[in-house]
């Protein structure tokens, strides 16, 4: 019989570790965050439902509208359709992802994950990538269901694309960072929402804001930026909006850095 001493088992640990390759390391964490997100219905339905609800509504009231100065010469479905489809992404990968590093951290996940071998860098880039699959997903639900009130689909898929993955990887970023400050995830959707829901109105998401004053300081937030890019592409026959792509990217440099100096795997202690 082979006894297995502490330095032949440290040397097993190393060949086990070493035989997945980071990129097979963040497959299956891809994987992993993918099944649990469609297992669970109950998150999956209201991820998905609550953008199509309101599109739907929006539908039924601007149906039919013509062209309005209120909303900067569109009609109210092609303003709603991207902004809508904007506060999905919003909701997707800041919201939900707040609340979910928070409630992992508070049950101990985040510490057992800590105690691995997966690389951090690795479990952050697959809730990254999961949390872009599913603003996708959202996304294109709303465009279809706009597309079925005569909204004229996208006419520059490439920026769409950039600015759904940049907003995506910006929002994922803040999200990380307002987990880093949450004490314990029963105060984590409160938190969430009073940052989001101030940010959502102040950026016209659901309805148009006509205040210069507003608008500029709107401007310099990440999230009227986003909406101005979505809805460029999107309504207007424009193409890349960089300076909105730049402030997105400047808040995710942010939210990255809070992320790295606060973050925490451990419960803080109460």
């Amino acid at each position: 019989m082979t006894t297995l001493t502490p330095t032949t088992a440290a040397g097993a640990g190393r060949t086990a570790r070493t035989e997945r390759s980071p990129l097979a390391l963040l497959g299956h964490q891809i994987r992993y965050e993918q099944l649990s997100f469609w297992r669970n219905p109950q998150s999956m339905v209201f991820t998905f439902v609550l953008p199509i609800v309101i599109i739907a509504i929006f539908g039924a009231v601007f149906s039919g509208s013509a062209d309005d100065k209120f909303f900067f010469g569109l009609s109210g479905m092609q303003y709603y359709t991207p902004t809508i489809a904007a506060v999905s992404v919003l909701g997707a990968c800041y919201g939900q992802l707040a609340i979910v590093l928070a409630m992992r951290r508070q049950t101990g996940v985040l510490k057992r994950l800590h105690a691995t071998p997966l690389p951090a860098w690795v479990y952050f880039t697959g809730l990254l990538v999961h949390c872009i699959v599913v603003s996708v997903v959202d996304v294109a639900l709303v465009i279809g269901i706009g597309s079925l009130y005569d909204v004229p689909l996208p006419t520059h898929w490439g920026a769409i694309m950039l600015t759904l993955v940049l907003g995506a990887a910006s929002f994922c970023a803040l999200g990380v960072g307002v987990a880093s400050l949450i004490k314990n995830s029963e105060a984590a959707p409160a938190v969430v929402q009073f940052i989001q829901f101030p940010l959502v109105f102040i950026s016209g998401s659901y309805f148009p804001i006509h205040s210069e004053v507003l608008n500029n300081i709107a401007g310099l937030l990440p999230v009227k930026p986003f909406n101005d890019a979505m809805l460029a592409p999107f309504a207007q026959n424009s193409g890349y909006q960089w300076r909105d792509l730049a402030v997105l990217a400047a808040w995710g440099v942010i939210g990255a850095l809070i992320s790295v100096r606060s973050f925490r795997w451990d419960p803080r202690p109460e």
